[in-house]
């Protein structure tokens, strides 16, 4: 993900990673530096994007804690009030992004928080907004909102391959049936957004009664598809059915 949102912001960074290859690899595409020591990179950096393995929380702010001016976190399951114990004092933000960030087209979900600075409270989010569509969202909410957005791009891609698969049992090249699942998928999300996002709208305009759609609409419905995705969130949360 960080790299991900290195790239959807296409600026020089400073950059640390235990695996420095990695590091040095995406410097050398952007622009930058590769610091040796997380606590360099605080001092040289305005803002620390935390980028690391939430069970890391403690031994990275450490390191960076004595030296940060203000911190931007992408881990999740970590609530701003742990992130604030680790890194009292200083502006801190909490934000999870999806990985279409890397085209700007993923969705930010900002977790809402009181003042902290004045200018920071500005730039910060206007910086995560050029990755895409920026939801603030009550922190209690971020994970179920993950769920939704973060997570999705691999349940977006697993019907995609069903759908495709489904065309090339029917006879279909696979490359052909690719491509025409995938631009579908881009243009009715087009679609949805011109619709304001009206999804009973959008199925309305394409559904006949007794037509194809109408029976392929009333299969995925016996199928299971809307408690299909109401397990995957419960799955997501934790939540025992």
């Amino acid at each position: 993900m960080a790299r991900g949102m290195a790239r959807g912001w296409g600026r020089p960074i400073l950059a640390t990673d235990i695996r420095k290859p990695v590091a040095e690899a995406l410097v050398a595409e952007l622009g930058g530096s590769v610091l040796a020591t997380n606590a360099e990179l605080a001092r040289q950096a305005d803002l620390v994007v935390l980028c690391h393995k939430p069970a890391q929380l403690r031994e990275v702010a450490a390191e960076v804690a004595p030296h940060a001016k203000a911190v931007a976190s992408i881990l999740g399951g970590v609530p701003l009030a742990d992130l604030k114990a680790a890194y009292p004092d200083r502006p801190v933000y909490r934000f999870l992004p999806s990985t279409p960030v890397e085209l700007r087209q993923g969705v930010v979900v900002r977790a809402t928080d009181g003042h902290q600075d004045a200018r920071l409270d500005q730039d910060v989010p206007a910086l995560f907004a050029e990755l895409g569509l920026l939801v603030d969202v009550d922190d209690a909410l971020v994970d179920a909102a993950m769920g939704l957005m973060s997570n999705a791009p691999a349940y977006v891609a697993l019907i995609a391959e069903a759908q495709i698969d489904a065309g090339v049992r029917h006879g279909l090249p696979p490359e052909k049936a690719a491509a025409m699942v995938v631009q579908t998928f881009a243009g009715t999300a087009a679609l949805l957004r011109a619709r304001g996002n009206d999804t009973l709208a959008v199925r309305r305009e394409v559904t006949s009664p007794g037509g194809s759609t109408a029976r392929g609409l009333a299969a995925l419905e016996r199928a299971g598809v809307r408690a299909a995705f109401q397990d995957a969130l419960d799955a997501v949360l934790g939540v025992r059915s």
